[in-house]
């Protein structure tokens, strides 16, 4: 039984200074299927290897402008995280050759004449470590991808799909750091719906989690910039990364996402305004070397507080001392 008939055909650079000789081994090679390249010099092996890139190289030692070892150890630095198995063609026998070959970066030295018998075998074999390395790579990548899928999972909500609060705090110490070292304004809000314990228990569970996943989608739509981001903060608390926005900036964003939701018009009849609105807490500053993560989140949640003790519906600035339903005193300059 033929093993090798199942294996894909390779892609062989014959290396050899001797038209005949590289002519002779490529129809030996081409007989059993085989697809052949040719050079005749170190030069022009070097540039099919890099621009072919073939499965498998035979390479005579001697030749006038640069010996095998020389483009054997060139192909190896060519290489960029790959493998490809250079077999040594050549008529020294000694010991000391074989090693030199080796050493140059070699995976094989056979002794000229090379019986077609012995050929075949190597190049079986160099036909099963491809396919190896193939599965290997496959394995590799599939291995990759679901570390990735993991990863995006372990930080992100399950139910809103929104950044979870893990990856929201690796995020926010990461902005907090970029505005320090830019010396830019970064904005973090925190809000909540309001009365949303009576919304689940006027229409119930299920609905209340089709409340939080069209609120999610209304943050994360409104957050238009690439670097701005919405994350679940938890229950139905949520919190915005808003960097390099300004105090106005923020009362600006906090007003457009309000008049969203009441375009959306989500009812919500045990609740003052009778739809679903929001309440939530601005804090804005250009983060110095005492600006923490665990700061900025209870400035916001303080403002968060004082946003719902107003009437709620609105969002609160402690840096402007206004919410989003008052007017800006006259003569402030904003941040």
């Amino acid at each position: 039984m033929d093993l090798s008939a199942s294996l894909p055909p390779l892609r062989i650079l014959v290396v050899d200074d001797q038209s005949s000789t590289r002519q002779h081994l490529c129809s030996q090679l081409a007989a059993i299927g085989h697809h052949t390249l040719e050079a005749d010099c170190g030069d022009s092996a070097l540039a099919q290897f890099d621009g072919q890139h073939p499965d498998v190289v035979l390479l005579d030692v001697e030749m006038p402008d640069h010996d095998g070892y020389w483009v054997a150890s060139q192909m190896r630095a060519h290489e960029s995280g790959g493998w490809t198995p250079i077999i040594f063609l050549s008529s020294r026998d000694c010991d000391q050759d074989l090693w030199q070959g080796i050493e140059s970066g070699g995976d094989d030295y056979l002794v000229k004449p090379v019986s077609s018998t012995v050929l075949q075998a190597k190049l079986r074999a160099m036909q099963r470590l491809r396919r190896m390395q193939s599965r290997l790579q496959a394995v590799s990548d599939e291995l990759r991808h679901s570390n990735e899928r993991l990863e995006k999972l372990s930080g992100e909500d399950s139910l809103t799909r929104l950044m979870n609060r893990r990856a929201f705090d690796a995020r926010l110490e990461q902005e907090i750091a970029c505005a320090r070292r830019d010396q830019q304004t970064l904005t973090l809000v925190l809000c909540d719906i309001d009365h949303f314990k009576r919304y689940n228990d006027s229409f119930g569970h299920l609905a209340g989690d089709a409340c939080l996943q069209r609120v999610a989608h209304l943050l994360r739509e409104t957050c238009r910039r690439p670097r701005d981001c919405a994350a679940r903060y938890g229950g139905e608390e949520f919190a915005l990364i808003l960097p390099g926005t300004p105090r106005s900036g923020a009362m600006t964003f906090a007003r457009a996402v309000m008049r969203t939701l009441r375009n959306c018009n989500m009812l919500h009849p045990d609740s003052v305004e009778s739809y679903v609105t929001l309440s939530g807490g601005i804090t804005t500053c250009v983060p110095d070397a005492d600006t923490t993560v665990e700061g900025l989140l209870r400035r916001s949640d303080d403002a968060l507080y004082t946003a719902k003790s107003r009437g709620r519906n609105r969002f609160f600035s402690f840096e402007m001392q206004m919410d989003t339903v008052e007017q800006a005193p006259s003569g402030f300059a904003p941040l």
